[in-house]
């Protein structure tokens, strides 16, 4: 019998499918949905966000790997980093999730617009049972302020005490709001165009599936670097020309 909040993939998807690594994705969601995980609104924005993936070719462009190292720049740099997480990166990178905040000293934080307190039981299980400890979420007694919707409720001493803080998906008014606090936000997002992606420090322009990836091997090769290179890549990066640089990608399809 499956565990309290445990996603188990129903529907075998054989290796060879030309799209095999997309509908393992969706399978992904929709039992995560089915295990109380992710919301119904959920599985719009990843049809949403799969959308602009296909515009990029299903795979991490330059700009985007270029944004990924100047994001695990900052969180090396941090002196409190925090990941937030929402039912559809839970569902898509728990064990991914785990192994970064393990080789960042980030902690974990649970922040939801479809809150109940339910559902942040349910996805601070999930990681548990992935391996993470001491997940955050549970007791948000701080407020961000500027937002009157439940993606208010933090932990003092997880987001709301973060000076950086990456965001996977998308999360426009937050985003904003903790941009607004002072503090350094890593966004991963797939529309270029969104509130989200404008507004953040750092946006990475990747499938959430493939950037979590990419910043755990990019770790392991940037935490030797000498603090004058990692200082470098943060001052000279330019996240708007970045992103009109992945937009003139695609208008070139």
């Amino acid at each position: 019998m499956p565990s309290r909040g445990a996603i188990v993939m129903t529907t075998i998807i054989p290796k060879d499918h030309p799209r095999y690594e997309s509908l393992i994705i969706r399978e992904r969601l929709v039992d995560g949905f089915k295990a109380g995980i992710v919301c119904e609104e959920g599985l719009i924005a990843h049809g949403r966000g799969e959308a602009f993936d296909y515009l990029l070719g299903e795979r991490t462009i330059e700009p985007a790997m270029t944004a990924t190292r100047v994001a695990v720049a900052a969180m090396l740099a941090a002196k409190h980093p925090v990941i937030s997480v929402n039912g559809n990166s839970a569902a898509l990178v728990p064990d991914e999730l785990v192994r970064l905040s393990e080789k960042i000293g980030a902690p974990l934080e649970v922040n939801l617009f479809h809150r109940t307190e339910d559902r942040v039981d349910k996805i601070i299980h999930h990681l548990e049972t992935h391996g993470a400890k001491n997940v955050l979420g549970k007791k948000a007694e701080a407020r961000i302020p500027g937002i009157s919707h439940e993606r208010a409720k933090v932990c003092k001493e997880g987001i709301y005490s973060a000076d950086v803080v990456l965001v996977p998906l998308e999360d426009g008014d937050r985003c904003e709001a903790l941009v607004n606090m002072n503090k350094k936000v890593i966004a991963i997002d797939l529309n270029p165009l969104s509130r989200t992606a404008q507004t953040a420090s750092v946006t990475i322009v990747d499938n959430v599936a493939r950037a979590i990836p990419n910043m755990i091997k990019l770790v392991d090769e940037m935490k030797t670097l000498p603090e004058s290179e990692l200082g470098h890549m943060r001052t000279s990066y330019d996240n708007k020309a970045m992103l009109e640089e992945v937009i003139r990608r695609i208008k070139m399809l």
